[in-house]
């Protein structure tokens, strides 16, 4: 970082009167966390970086290696719009990095980066957009309830309510806080909404996810509600899903663009649907990283389960929206808004790059309906299914020696340690339905 850059950036902290600076990272299981420091550390942040303790955070270190340093990314300062003006505070996201200087394995910033560092030396970009789904629930208590607060459906303009309210506000949050808002409406489900940001360089966006989810959740919880970004809450209802717009870029232009091809498909295009495909079963592990996230992908809720692909069957896994020219893109719909978004996109590009790479054709574009399709007719057509459960995704990704590589031994390592334990807890809680199932039987 050079000596102009910090000066500049400290001369802004002081005209935007700030008091105090957050700094910001994501752990394994991309929480949010930060360390609070008052205005008078900046120049010690911007310069050398703020040590912490990474002991304690989730897939992180052992505590005989314990000291760690974040590093602020100059790019990412903002302010947060619902602290007051007096006593500001601002926003950086940081790298970590050990004590010695290097960055650290275990950063999912890290390993995103690693993996565009990989793409750009064939010259490419990768762009991301996601969709992300959410919940607004009601708060009784002081704790969050499946309450719903409103009752509408997709893209209904209903009369003005308080979730309404919210959904307004944590637009013009994230406005203020630089986020380019392209849409934004109620979803299927009562009480759901989804917001949709400008794509970015996949790096760019991954920050932007975590901070939509902080801005939404702290918007909500301001106005008595709760933001919900699980991926099934109620059973029954359409879950919530993190459709991620993907293309790759070159020279400026869009790689997934040719005007002479098949559907106006570039060969680098099918070549990296082929890469998603051939990886997709490992990358659900990281897409879909909660026991609950597989009560989503199941049939008959607007969520993909088989691995394929189509120009516009919502039934795939890979869809490619109508839109061409320099907005082809290809739509992975399987990730939840419960997944790391570094390491979703670094999953995503790893094998889309394979495809590009190893020139791996997909199979044949699916036009039906794959819901209605019977098991015999998906095997014939060489339709596999994802995994149904935590533990069936965790093991295809051990299998996986491309992702495990691209994520990294100190990450899979970490990953199987939570799924593990998950699983085990899982595994051997007794659930409600249970209960109403067996309890008076027996």
């Amino acid at each position: 970082m050079s000596r102009d850059a910090t000066s500049a950036m400290l001369d802004r902290i002081e005209q935007d009167n700030v008091r105090f600076l957050r700094l910001q990272f994501t752990d394994l299981l991309g929480m949010p966390k930060n360390v609070a420091i008052p205005v008078k550390q900046a120049e010690k942040a911007l310069t050398g970086g703020i040590g912490f303790d990474g002991s304690s955070i989730e897939g992180f270190v052992r505590i005989e290696e314990s000291d760690m340093v974040l590093k602020p990314d100059l790019s990412t300062y903002t302010l947060l719009p619902w602290q007051s003006r007096e006593n500001a505070e601002a926003r950086f996201v940081c790298d970590v990095c050990m004590a010695n200087g290097k960055p650290f394995e275990g950063d999912p910033r890290y390993v995103l980066r690693r993996a565009m560092e990989d793409a750009a030396r064939d010259g490419y970009v990768f762009n991301t957009g996601p969709e992300l789904e959410f919940f607004l629930f009601r708060m009784v208590g002081g704790r969050p309830t499946t309450q719903f607060q409103d009752v509408g459906g997709y893209f209904d303009l209903a009369p003005t309510d308080l979730a309404e309210d919210v959904r307004r506000e944590i637009i013009l949050a994230l406005t203020d806080m630089g986020f380019e808002i392209e849409a934004s409406h109620h979803e299927v489900a009562e009480s759901q909404h989804e917001i949709d940001f400008k794509y970015s360089d996949a790096l760019h966006t991954a920050d932007n996810v975590i901070t939509f989810k902080f801005a939404a959740k702290t918007i909500a919880l301001m106005r008595g509600l709760h933001a919900s970004f699980m991926a099934k809450p109620i059973y029954g209802i359409c879950g919530s899903g993190m459709h991620v717009n993907c293309s790759l870029a070159k020279d400026g232009r869009n790689a997934f663009y040719d005007p002479d091809a098949p559907l106006q498909l570039s060969k680098t295009c099918m070549h990296f649907i082929g890469g998603l495909l051939s990886h997709s079963r490992a990358i659900t592990r990281v897409a879909n990283p909660t026991i609950n996230s597989y009560k989503r992908l199941v049939p008959g809720y607007e969520a993909p389960c088989y691995v394929s692909w189509s120009a516009g069957n919502r039934s795939a896994l890979v869809r490619v929206p109508s839109p061409r020219g320099n907005s082809t893109r290809v739509e992975f719909r399987s990730p939840d808004p419960t997944c790391n978004p570094y390491l979703t996109f670094a999953a995503m590009l790893t094998a889309g790059m394979e495809g590009v790479r190893e020139k791996i054709e997909p199979p044949a574009g699916v036009s039906n309906n794959i819901y209605h399709m019977t098991a015999a007719e998906r095997e014939c057509a060489g339709i596999a299914t994802l995994p149904g459960d935590l533990a069936d995704a965790h093991q295809a990704l051990l299998a996986d020696d491309l992702l495990c590589r691209a994520l990294g031994p100190h990450v899979v390592e970490a990953l199987t340690n939570v799924a593990g334990a998950e699983w085990e807890s899982f595994r051997t809680a007794v659930h409600p339905w249970e209960l109403d199932r067996y309890l008076a039987t027996y």
